[in-house]
């Protein structure tokens, strides 16, 4: 598991920029570098969804990466020992990336 702090804080998923979700998928299968990147898990905050919710953010969480690019990662799983994802103001998963993101 992965530490994962999270600044996409219009996602119904982050709490606290950690995620409530448990596990999340990053894609990119293409990347080379960052900006091709995104959390394909990414679901915008509407009014009344998950935002009062009780559930908890992760510090440690499950990562699927498509970005086959990357040195964390191993067989499609993230190996990283922390990843930020990034995309303050982001209303779809394509403005979110992978901010932890290192080419091989």
């Amino acid at each position: 598991m992965t530490v994962l702090s999270c600044s996409a804080v219009t996602c119904v998923y982050n709490k606290e920029e950690l995620c409530s979700k448990g596990d999340i998928k990053v894609g990119g299968s293409e990347a080379t570098k960052k900006d091709q990147t995104c959390c394909e898990s990414f679901i915008e905050r509407k009014d009344g969804s998950m935002s009062n919710s009780e559930k908890s953010g992760y510090t440690t969480i499950g990562i699927d990466c498509e970005a086959q690019e990357c040195v964390y990662n191993e067989e499609r799983e993230c190996f990283a020992g922390a990843i930020n994802v990034g995309g303050n103001e982001a209303s779809t998963s394509e403005e979110t990336r992978c901010s932890t993101f290192r080419c091989e």
